[in-house]
C-alpha cells in the first residue's frame, strides 16, 4: 500500500475516532435539552407529546406550525389538540408568548422578535385539521419571517423525534383539503 494511501486511511480513522468520542457528549446533551422540553411542555401541552408529531413548514412569508396525532382516529387527543392551539393562537396574535417561553425559555431563537412585533405586522390563525390542529403565522416584514423561521427550527430541535420540519406544503394540503375552517 502507497503511504499517500496510508496516510488517508490513517487521517479519516482519527475523524472517525474523534466524531465517535465527541458524539456521545453531544447526544447526550441534546437528550437532556429534548428531555426538559418535554417535562416542561407536559406543564403547558394538554396532549401527549408521544402521541402526536408536531411539523413545522417555512413559507416564504412566515411558516405553519402542525400538530397532528400519530394515530389515526385518535378523537380525545384531536379534541385536546384544538382546544389548546386555539387558545394559544389568540394568545400569540394578542403579542402573549408565555407558554413557548415556559417551555422552551425566554431566550429561545426568534421568539424576542416575536414578542416585539407590533400590532398587525404578525398575522396568526388557527384552523381545525381532521387529525388536530394549525396555527398559521404571516408577516410582510422579513425580520418577523426570519423569526418564524429560527423559532420553528429552534422548536424542530427541542421536540427532537415528536417534531419535524415540512419540506413542501403536501402533508398541509392533504390534510387542508378535508378540514373545516375555525376562525
Amino acid at each position: 500500500m502507497k503511504r499517500s494511501s496510508i496516510a488517508v486511511i490513517a487521517a479519516s480513522a482519527a475523524v472517525l475516532f474523534g466524531a465517535a468520542v465527541l458524539a456521545p457528549d453531544a447526544i447526550a446533551e441534546t437528550s437532556a435539552r429534548q428531555k426538559d422540553v418535554a417535562r416542561h411542555g407536559a406543564q403547558v401541552m394538554p396532549f401527549s407529546l408521544a402521541a402526536t408529531t408536531h411539523v413545522f413548514t417555512k413559507t416564504a412569508d412566515g411558516g405553519t406550525q402542525q400538530v397532528l396525532t400519530k394515530k389515526h382516529p385518535d378523537p380525545r387527543q384531536v379534541a385536546l389538540i384544538r382546544a389548546h392551539l386555539a387558545a394559544i393562537a389568540r394568545e400569540f396574535a394578542a403579542g402573549h408568548f408565555e407558554a413557548p417561553e415556559q417551555i422552551h425559555g425566554k431566550d429561545m431563537p426568534g421568539l424576542p422578535a416575536l414578542r416585539a412585533a407590533r400590532q398587525g405586522e404578525l398575522d396568526i390563525h388557527y384552523r381545525d385539521l381532521p387529525d388536530g390542529g394549525e396555527i398559521a403565522y404571516r408577516s410582510s416584514d422579513p425580520r418577523l419571517v426570519a423569526a418564524i423561521h429560527e423559532w420553528f427550527d429552534a422548536q424542530v430541535s427541542d421536540h427532537g423525534h415528536d417534531a419535524m420540519t415540512g419540506h413542501d406544503g403536501s402533508m398541509m394540503q392533504h390534510h387542508a383539503s378535508d378540514a373545516s375552517t375555525e376562525e
